[in-house]
């Protein structure tokens, strides 16, 4: 599996993206220094664990990685929550026309980070804190949403065709016979 060509990673890229793009526009300051480099690593986190699970060949380790990247998400989402609630500025309620908007938004293919049509795609203006801080917490509500579904596909993947250690125990048995017949 690809995991540039997953939904979830590229849509964790965009979200990684604009996670350091807000932070340099409105975290600055040394007393905001520790919230930037939770927001940064946390984002970080979200798209590092999605092509460190996909890159393993167990898939235990798969869905635990993938279950830390759907966790960094959520951390993130409260940091935004957390900024909009301390400036006294507004989150958008799930039913409001942006949120609905951005949710119906879907992912280009061609282009791995859409990061750059952000304010195309929205209609909203990047230059209000209020706005783009409420872009991301849509964007990670959509990723959250995307992880559960991506961990779902993962688990009935796992019941139905075993993990790494079962098939390789069964590779082993496998050898066994046939080496076994081929002594007698």
């Amino acid at each position: 599996m690809n995991y540039e060509n997953l939904l979830v990673y590229r849509l964790a890229t965009t979200i990684y993206d604009a996670t350091e793009q807000f932070c340099k526009g409105y975290m600055v300051g040394y007393n905001f220094r520790r919230t930037v480099e939770q927001m940064t690593q946390a984002a970080r986190s979200g798209k590092q664990n999605i092509v460190e699970g996909v890159l393993e060949k167990s898939s235990e380790s798969c869905l635990k990685l993938v279950g830390v990247a759907r966790a960094s998400f959520g951390e993130l989402l409260e940091d935004y929550k957390d900024y909009l609630r301390v400036n006294h500025l507004s989150i958008w309620n799930k039913i409001d026309s942006r949120v609905l908007r951005i949710r119906a938004f879907k992912e280009n293919v061609s282009n791995p980070t859409n990061l750059t049509n952000l304010s195309n795609w929205t209609n909203l203006c990047l230059d209000k804190p209020e706005d783009f801080a409420n872009i991301l917490i849509c964007l990670i509500y959509k990723e959250t949403y995307l992880l559960d579904k991506f961990y779902e596909s993962l688990e009935k993947q796992f019941v139905e065709q075993g993990g790494f250690r079962e098939n390789l125990f069964k590779k082993r048995i496998e050898y066994k016979i046939k080496t076994k017949e081929k002594i007698q």
